[in-house]
């Protein structure tokens, strides 16, 4: 991290920073995406999210560049004015505004290092999606996040013979919000490749995302796309002369697939014949959001305390620790209830108790029903009504996902997804769960996650439930006994016994290399 970061992260605090989704950029990575985007011969910089100059830097030295750029932040400007004295004021030009409140604007070289907020941050975002809508026609997604706004934006203003180069979150790969924008990457074939920081610490040592460089070229038509993955920093400026990991002809790449595979050489596929999607027998959903955990979540000493009645109380898994066993059986939650865990959920009726009455009370008077979840509820203080899911596979994992056989009473939290079968998939819930637990079972599954920085694996419910499982003619060839014989050993080792992985690899056709 530079001086000048340093200083200015004492001086605003972090409170600041999060609210305008600072992370700066590292010199290496400024000079690589500078460097590039001046390939095109266009002698002209535009910087959406100027922040501290770190590509305003990586240009200092190269002669007759005109600069120009924008940040909604004054103080972020108000710093860097105070702090960078030394640059000719004749080829700069720095404005003081929202850029995604700015339209009618085309530029001729676009960088970037976005804002990196989620769209709970996303600062007057009804105003933005209403000037996509009049603009460019385009309905964004609730879910859609800051960067990828900017993304599209810069797209829509980048002039016909110049190039574009972001640095961003690459979790929109994934994303059913980054379906649009992976459109518009590949409308006119003029995405030239993206690069895969995997060296992400090095980069932005206080994100806990996948980060990656897009590379946009509106000159000419590029009939592939190239996808890159980094180990080094240091590897950086000599990165598009190496062989790519994948290289996919553009007109294959489909907007709606999940592109993160292809920063990985795949060594198998999925036989179809054998296969189904996850949701044919059931769907994942979402743990149950209380909005404010520190109201909703109770200690059985506390419910006691405050004499809430037992109808008005759920048993609830609240963190991922608190489940040690594959099987999960209620006496693994009474066990719970006697150390005085948090495993008890207030959850109530129509017709409240004084005593929920007086509670509820207490919250409002903390502020617990303004919160950003609470608010927009009716009454503020109930929550989801779940029925326990029987399998719970954890939301964030390093290493490999935790997938549960839920047999007890208890509802889950977000910490867990549940899975509640269908009519049809009642039957299957064993096979279903020797399957997520097995070895190849993960390794098909994890093609449907979500890679974010620091080795951080995250699920989405819909990632899940279109992944690939077994279908019911091959769960049907394994006996009752045989299920039965399993599930007891997975009880007792905590893993799949080898047979069953045998069994499940089948599902898995390798590829000639």
């Amino acid at each position: 991290m530079q001086p000048n970061q340093i200083t200015y992260i004492h001086k605003v605090g972090q409170e600041h920073r999060k609210r305008y989704g600072q992370f700066f950029t590292h010199p290496q990575v400024a000079k690589f995406m500078t460097d590039w985007v001046l390939e095109s011969g266009e002698k002209s910089v535009f910087d959406p999210a100027f922040g501290l100059g770190a590509f305003l830097d990586a240009v200092a030295d190269t002669k007759k560049i005109k600069f120009t750029g924008s940040d909604i932040d004054p103080d972020i400007l108000n710093f860097w004015s105070e702090t960078n004295n030394g640059f000719d004021s004749s080829k700069i030009e720095i404005r003081n505004e929202d850029y995604l409140l700015t339209w009618g604007q085309i530029h001729l070289n676009i960088v970037c290092n976005p804002p990196y907020n989620r769209f709970q941050r996303f600062i007057d975002r009804d105003n933005v999606f209403n000037g996509f809508m009049k603009n460019l026609g385009l309905k964004l997604s609730g879910y859609t996040n800051t960067a990828s706004a900017f993304l599209l934006k810069s797209i829509s203003e980048l002039h016909y013979s110049g190039r574009l180069a972001y640095i961003m979150p690459l979790e929109f790969l994934n994303t059913g919000y980054g379906t649009i924008v992976k459109k518009h990457l590949i409308k006119n074939n003029h995405l030239v490749s993206i690069i895969s920081l995997d060296c992400e610490k090095d980069v932005f040592p206080e994100v806990v995302t996948s980060v990656g460089i897009l590379l946009y070229d509106n000159s000419k038509s590029h009939p592939y796309v190239d996808f890159y993955a980094l180990d080094s920093i240091n590897a950086l400026p000599d990165i598009l002369n190496h062989q790519p990991i994948t290289r996919i002809s553009t007109n294959q790449l489909n907007p709606e697939d999940k592109w993160l595979s292809h920063f990985q050489k795949s060594t198998f596929h999925v036989d179809s014949k054998l296969s189904v999607p996850l949701d044919y027998y059931g769907r994942f959903t979402r743990g149950i959001a209380t909005g404010a955990n520190e109201f909703f979540v109770l200690k059985p000493s506390k419910a006691s305390m405050l004499r809430i009645d037992d109808s008005e109380l759920a048993a609830c898994i609240t963190k991922s620790a608190q489940i040690k066993q594959v099987i999960f059986e209620s006496q693994h939650y009474d066990k719970l209830i006697e150390e005085d865990a948090p495993v008890l959920l207030f959850r109530v009726k129509d017709n409240l108790s004084q005593h929920a009455y007086n509670y509820i009370k207490k919250g409002e008077y903390k502020g617990y029903a303004n919160r950003f979840l609470t608010k927009n509820r009716n009454p503020w203080y109930k929550t989801e009504n779940r029925e326990p899911a029987p399998l719970l596979l954890g939301v964030f994992s390093r290493g490999g996902y935790k997938i549960i056989r839920n047999r007890s009473r208890a509802v889950n939290l977000t910490c867990f997804h549940g899975f509640r079968p269908n009519l049809f998939g009642t039957d299957y819930i064993e096979h279903l769960f020797l399957y997520l637990s097995s070895i190849p079972g993960r390794e098909i599954i994890s093609m449907s996650v979500r890679r974010y920085g620091d080795a951080l694996d995250k699920f989405e419910p819909n990632d899940l439930n279109n992944a690939l499982v077994p279908s019911t003619e091959m769960f049907d060839r394994l006996s009752s006994n045989q299920v039965i014989d399993a599930i007891s050993h997975a009880e007792a080792t905590g893993k799949t016994p080898q047979w069953i992985d045998s069994y499940f690899a089948k599902l898995k056709k390798r590829i000639a290399s």
